[in-house]
């Protein structure tokens, strides 16, 4: 139990240690990006948002794949709470989007973009795993229909993830292709250490939500049982 409660600070402090790297190394040391100038850095908290996010919610869909294979109720909670953190980057993701194509193609948003309006149909979808799940009494019931549509959402992780490549007018620039990253070696490193910080300070809030949660559940039962 002291192993569990240790790894949210344990992760806190990875995230905060490779964050802070990441960053004073994307202003002050990676060259300045030949087309997209200084706007280019916000890749490196972009693009590692975005991979979070989809990280998070194939964790949930794992969680919510245990759940129905062994029935065990704690998979549910964990299920919820890794759906809970990919929304929440997600809409990191579609604020600091919005934000580079301003500022290197003169529009907030496009339509016509498939991978754009792809990744905003998965973050919708998820948002709506919060409407389903409430509209359900808890329990069993609940926590099936919650991971079957956790299980189906994550279909529409790859959709999202290659429509970038498929994409017809690039708005999305492709970086990583069959020849490697197509960036310097520095900006290379600095995308690696930001993604392993983002990563990790997306589990630390998981397992901080995730203790919050099953204290809460303790609590509710002891209430319940002495009510």
């Amino acid at each position: 139990m002291s192993l569990r409660n240790n790894l949210g600070p344990a992760f806190a402090l990875v995230a905060f240690t490779f964050l802070i790297a990441a960053f004073a190394l994307a202003f002050y040391w990676v060259p300045t990006d030949a087309d997209q100038g200084f706007s280019q850095r916000i890749f490196y908290v972009h693009v590692p948002l975005a991979l979070t996010a989809y990280a998070c919610f194939a964790w949930g869909a794992w969680k919510a794949l245990r759940l129905l294979w062994t029935n065990d109720s704690k998979y549910d909670l964990e299920s919820y709470t890794a759906v809970h953190m990919g929304v929440i980057f997600g809409i990191l993701v579609l604020v600091t989007g919005a934000i580079w194509a301003r500022i290197s193609w003169g529009v907030w948003w496009s339509w016509g973009e498939r991978q754009l309006v792809l990744f905003l149909i998965l973050f919708l979808f998820y948002c709506a795993y919060f409407m389903l799940r409430n509209s359900v009494d808890a329990g069993p019931r609940q926590a099936r229909m919650s991971a079957v549509y956790a299980l189906f959402g994550v279909v529409l992780i790859p959709i999202s993830f290659l429509a970038i490549r498929l994409s017809e007018n690039f708005i999305h620039p492709v970086v990583f292709t069959r020849d490697g990253p197509q960036m310097a070696a520095s900006m290379f490193f600095v995308f690696c250490l930001s993604t392993v910080g983002t990563i990790a300070l997306a589990t630390a809030l998981y397992h901080v939500e995730l203790s919050g949660k099953r204290l809460d559940l303790k609590l509710k039962q002891r209430r319940k049982a002495y009510s």
